[in-house]
This record gives C-alpha cells, structure tokens and sequence, in this order.
C-alpha cells in the first residue's frame, strides 16, 4: 500500500546532493515510486524527485494530466533533445514553500529513462509535462528552481519561505 511521505526541508543537504543511478528497477523501485505518486497527488503537484522525500537515488515521477492517474515513472531521466523555443511557467516546491517564481524552460524536450519493468525509453514531452521533468531533473542534480533565477531573487525567496514556515 503506498504511503504519503514527508518532504526533505530547506535548507537540507540532500537537496543540494546529486541523487545515485539507479542499477536495476526492483520492486523496491516500484514501491518508492508508488509513495511518490501519492506523495505528489496529495500535495497536489505535477512532478516529483526522489531526494524531495529524502530518497537519494534519480528517480521521478510527472503527471501532469487533468484526471491524474497517467504518471510516468522514470529512473536515471535525462534530456537528449530540447526545444529552441523556450516558455514560462510559474514554479514552486513543496520542500521551500510558500513561494513561486516564473522560470522559462524549452518547451518540449525528449527524455530517456527506464521505466517501471527496467526498460530503457524515450518520450517526448511539452508544455507543462516538459517543464515538470526538468523541474525533476534538476532536482536530481541537487537543484531547485531557485538556482534558475538571479541571485538576489533567490535569497528573498529563501528568506520569505523561511519566515513564512515560522509563522
């Protein structure tokens, strides 16, 4: 029975570590991606990385469908094609809340990955997908989306989740 699980707060480590290959997909695999997709539906969100939830492994999942239920599960994710033409979206996350920030990304990108039977492939993506799977991705590269914006920016976003989380 998959579980919701707590998410890793600013200013841990771990979001700062680059996540570990995933070997093998295992029913280990399966059972932590299962947690995220409830971790993820109930906060609610469209996207989530292993080390969001303290799992340091590169390990992702993005549904950003209307109904939900249409996850893709992805191990060792990566972008082999991106789109020239860039869009904006706002974006936020549940380990620095309370605060968002518009960062423009390419609006469609191709990512290769394994899936949830350890199978190796390549999905295009675009609009609100695409942006969630960099999202992700960057968060297995020990980024947030506070690291795509100015620095000054970045410390008063920092600054007011903090307060905010403090009451």
């Amino acid at each position: 029975m998959a579980q919701i699980r707590p998410f890793v707060m600013w200013p841990d480590r771990r979001l700062l570590t680059k996540a570990a290959a995933v070997e093998a997909v295992t029913d280990q695999t399966r059972r932590i991606w299962d947690d995220m997709i409830e971790t993820m539906d109930a906060m609610p969100g469209v996207g989530l990385a292993g080390p969001q939830i303290g799992v340091m492994q590169a390990l992702a999942v993005v549904d950003a469908s209307d109904k939900r239920g249409q996850a893709i599960c992805m191990a060792n994710p990566r972008i082999v094609a991106a789109s020239g033409v860039l869009r904006e979206h706002e974006e936020a996350s549940p380990n620095l809340p309370f605060v968002s920030a518009v960062v423009k990304r390419p609006r469609a990108v191709t990512v290769a990955y394994l899936d949830r039977d350890g199978v190796a492939q390549e999905r295009d993506l675009v609009d609100v997908w695409a942006t969630s799977v960099q999202h992700q991705i960057d968060h297995l590269a020990g980024r947030l989306f506070i690291h795509r914006l100015s620095r000054p920016k970045r410390d008063m976003l920092i600054k007011k989740s903090l307060k905010a989380q403090k009451g």
